[in-house]
């Protein structure tokens, strides 16, 4: 036994290298793109006296740019993935550790009941849009809940329990990836034009922008405060997918749908969020670490965001039809209203 151990151990050992010999080209081109979104970022500074486009959200354009030009070499995917996945769900855990017992109290008791109703009415208007607009009962059910919850978690969630086919799963997670780049630039401009505080767009940030990451795209250019209450919010939405995807599993049971793992409905980079905004309500992170938590985190986000430009071809819209691009839209109208009623009803300010 002690032998095969030793054996053992030089083999693991290489399929360590391996993999992270695998993953090297995708991670030096994620890390090329954040160079080149630091350079132009430091030139705005240089320009204009401020950044008007942060690195963060550059890194999403360029990556964007860049992939809609040239498809990299399949030896560059998984780089690409881990950066965009692995790399971005790190980062929002480390993000648990900046949150403020006073940021989540400011909010208002009232808010988690208040995304809960959002999150319901979102549902079924998305829904009701899709069928409205001739879209097939489960390609409706998809764009639904990934304009409703979580973007591509939801719909990678909710397929296998309806039934969608690959090509609706696939067409579904593509558009929401092109039109979710086109939110995280659009959603600060309404900081102005609607005279938004800094918790008031944090709050519509994290009801309307469909993934985590793209969230904080979409907040670090505004304010902290705003990265802080839109990542608190985001996360709380997508703790919905746990019930909505528990009770697509009653409605289609019978249909042979089958039920998502645990970890789907409850991805374990959201417990490590809430475990560490624990620990830091609880005065259990050391203030000294803080600092040095926020950098890695900060690094990890542009990385990703930069993945996640490389994984977005905007051509996928045209390709998507009318009828789907109008549902989306659509429906990504309505749940901004819906956000915005919701901060005016409970007097967030």
């Amino acid at each position: 036994m002690p032998f095969d151990s030793a054996r053992a151990a030089p083999d693991r050992f290489a399929k360590t290298l391996e993999a992270t010999r695998s993953l090297a080209p995708g991670l030096l081109l994620c890390a090329a793109v954040v160079l080149v979104a630091e350079g132009l970022q430091a030139l705005e500074v240089v320009l204009f006296g401020r950044a008007w486009l942060e690195s963060l959200v550059l890194a999403i354009l360029l990556g964007t740019v860049l992939r809609s030009l040239w498809t990299p070499p399949k030896h560059y995917a998984a780089g690409i993935a881990f950066s965009a996945k692995m790399l971005l769900e790190i980062a929002v855990m480390l993000l648990g550790a900046s949150l403020s017992l006073k940021a989540i109290l400011v909010a208002g008791p009232g808010l988690l009941a208040g995304i809960a109703c959002v999150v319901a009415m979102a549902l079924t208007v998305s829904y009701g849009i899709g069928r409205a607009l001739g879209l097939p009962r489960k390609m409706a059910v998809l764009v639904a809940c990934g304009n409703s919850i979580c973007g591509n978690s939801a719909i990678a969630a909710a397929a296998p329990i309806i039934g969608a086919d690959a090509k609706d799963v696939a067409s579904s997670i593509a558009f929401t990836a092109v039109l979710g780049v086109l939110v995280v630039l659009g959603l600060p401009f309404l900081v102005p034009l609607l005279g938004l505080t800094e918790l008031q767009y944090g709050v519509l940030a994290g009801l309307t922008v469909y993934a985590v990451p793209q969230v904080l795209a979409a907040t670090a250019p505004v304010a902290a405060l705003s990265v802080q209450v839109g990542t608190l919010v985001k996360l709380v939405r997508v703790l919905m997918l746990g019930p909505v995807v528990l009770g697509l599993s009653l409605v289609a049971g019978r249909a042979g749908g089958r039920k998502p793992p645990l970890s789907r409905l409850v991805p374990w980079f959201i417990i490590g969020f809430l475990a560490l905004a624990g620990l830091r309500a609880a005065g259990a992170v050391p203030e000294v670490a803080l600092g040095p938590i926020a950098t890695v985190a900060g690094i990890l986000t542009v990385l990703s965001m930069a993945a996640l430009g490389l994984g977005v071809d905007v051509r996928v819209v045209a390709r998507a039809g009318v009828r789907v691009t109008a549902t989306v839209v659509l429906s990504l109208l309505a749940l901004g209203l819906a956000a915005l009623g919701l901060i005016h009803l409970l007097r967030i300010g």
